[in-house]
């Protein structure tokens, strides 16, 4: 039994040494701007153990030092993480069967650890779902150990927080173009690439995550059949 745990914790940490260098460094950066806003490193340890999402505690920070506004908070969360409704729904056939472990599936699922778990090809023998619960585990450690450490260094430490949130894009491209090697046909990468850039010009920056995840959703069902058929999901 335990030998089964050893093999998904080794099958699953080499998916997400490249989420660790982006996610202790990301996290730092988030810790210390915690302490120069005047909170102690206490704050985005819990705080990256409770929430863990790394764009909405970025946000956060503006949230705690602005007027209390709960109404304004909550339809904040849900803009920034609804994306997540999204991922769920993807995620719901490889979940099933999980067992408990299905609960902490659902809590820490982000973007890094869904990317991973709904691509990676599980060596053989390795159970499915305790290499989706160690991604999720290791991913989590790294942003909470990140941030908790600029939580305590950012008093000693004089850094320029700007630009650090590139680093979190510049992944994703990373991700993206190593899918784009893998497929065979791009028919998904494209109608993800269209919905973004429709939308981006449609809706603008700050409004286009919803409308471009609507809008992949609805033509993914629309064109399942035709790109199931040419091997499209493959």
């Amino acid at each position: 039994m335990k030998n089964k745990y050893i093999k998904a914790l080794k099958a699953a940490f080499p998916h997400t040494l490249p989420i660790l260098t982006a996610f202790w460094f990301l996290g730092f950066g988030y810790g210390v701007l915690m302490n120069i806003s005047g909170f102690s490193f206490i704050y985005p340890l819990i705080m990256s153990i409770v929430i863990f999402g790394g764009s909405l505690e970025y946000v956060a920070v503006n949230m705690l030092l602005s007027r209390f506004a709960p109404l304004q908070t909550l339809l904040m969360t849900l803009i920034i993480q609804a994306r997540h409704i999204f991922y769920g729904l993807s995620m719901l056939n490889k979940y099933k069967g999980k067992g408990l472990k299905k609960l902490y599936l659902i809590y820490g699922m982000c973007d890094e650890s869904f990317s991973i778990n709904y691509t990676a090809k599980i060596p053989e023998g390795v159970d499915e779902g305790w290499f989706m619960f160690f991604v999720n585990l290791l991913n989590q450690i790294y942003w909470v150990t990140g941030s908790t450490m600029g939580g305590i260094l950012g008093g000693f430490l004089t850094i320029n927080t700007k630009g650090l949130d590139f680093v979190m894009t510049s992944m994703f491209i990373v991700i993206f173009l190593e899918q784009w090697l893998k497929e065979k046909k791009h028919y998904t990468a494209v109608i993800g690439l269209f919905a973004s850039a429709a939308c981006l010009a449609l809706f603008g920056a700050e409004s286009f995550m919803i409308p471009t995840m609507i809008s992949i959703l609805v033509l993914l069902t629309v064109f399942r059949r035709p790109i199931e058929k040419r091997g499209g999901f493959a």
